[in-house]
């Protein structure tokens, strides 16, 4: 709606001028304390709006303050339930990102990483990766060059008395033209005979980034490379046993870290457990870790959701 000015006449009053649907911003100003929240994040379309609360107010909140699912149920009047899914959804959409690590104590802990920007950091991170390849060529010696063999000189001919007619040389044979070699094959990624590991190989992969920032995988990546992860699980290999072979003698330039996971999960397969050790004592395995949708603690559960202490409040006191 036009703003009326100084000094034209005011219009006949009809009844209420209604200004057209639409927001209207009113723009005050702020003292010091108040926090920048991007558009992405406040208009994104695959976001609850419960969920994008809950980012802008963990964005605002300072550096090392608690952001368990007990914490923010006490803060706002929604349910552990809801917080705990739109805390999912931020995990999903890359605006959090919880790290299981253990205490000096031997407890295993849940550090939860807030991120305004993901696509900046991703960028940002590639960005530094380069730059890291760019200063290791730099500094790797350039290889040596090839020895030359030495030119060996043809003898000179002896002249004859009478002159000779040279035999005229026979035409060389025909080389047949090699035929185009195919290119190698794919290697065989082996499949798991459960999904009993599916999860804990799963988040192996997801993880392999905080070791080194090159091994950050795509979603495609690691529904590719989970079965195969998995099935090391099954025959008795520790979780560290795979990371180490995946993440050893890693090449100074790296472009596909996938295809070279895949690679290594082929060839460097362990054989699986021996028949004798394949009794139902030794086939228990430990389920996986699982973050606790009530108090955030980490316990062991084959499917996602909450410890025993918060499915039985009243046995834990």
């Amino acid at each position: 709606m036009a703003e009326k000015q100084p000094n034209a006449p005011a219009p006949a009053q009809h009844g209420i001028r209604r200004s057209p649907a639409g927001v209207r911003k009113v723009t005050e100003y702020q003292a010091p304390g108040y926090t920048i929240v991007g558009n992405h994040l406040t208009q994104h379309r695959s976001l609850s709006g419960l969920a994008i609360g809950l980012a802008a107010y963990i964005q605002s909140l300072p550096e090392g303050a608690p952001v368990d699912i007990r914490t923010l149920a006490k803060r706002f009047p929604e349910g552990r339930g809801r917080i705990a899914a739109a805390l999912r959804e931020l995990e999903a959409n890359g605006y959090l990102e919880r790290v299981r690590q253990r205490t000096d104590d031997g407890r295993m802990v849940t550090l939860t990483i807030s991120y305004n920007n993901p696509e900046a950091t991703r960028a940002r991170r590639a960005r530094e990766t380069a730059e890291q390849d760019k200063r290791r060529a730099a500094v790797a010696p350039p290889p040596p060059a090839p020895a030359r063999a030495p030119v060996r000189k043809p003898p000179r001919p002896v002249p004859s008395a009478q002159p000779s007619r040279a035999p005229r040389p026979a035409p060389a044979p025909q080389q047949p033209t090699p035929a185009p070699q195919p290119p190698p094959p794919a290697p065989q990624l082996p499949e798991p005979a459960t999904r009993a590991h599916h999860t804990p190989a799963a988040a192996l992969l997801a993880n392999l980034r905080h070791d080194d920032p090159r091994l950050l995988l795509s979603v495609r990546d690691i529904e590719r490379l989970t079965p195969p992860v998995a099935a090391w699980l099954e025959r008795g290999a520790s979780r560290e046993a795979v990371r180490r072979a995946l993440t050893t003698g890693l090449p100074a330039t790296l472009h596909r870290p996938a295809a070279l996971f895949a690679h290594r999960l082929a060839e460097l397969l362990p054989p699986p457990l021996p028949a004798a050790a394949a009794s139902p004592a030794a086939r228990a395995r430990p389920a996986p870790l699982q973050t606790c949708d009530g108090c955030e603690r980490a316990f062991r559960a084959p499917v996602p959701g909450r410890c025993r202490d918060c499915r039985h409040p009243a046995a834990a006191q």
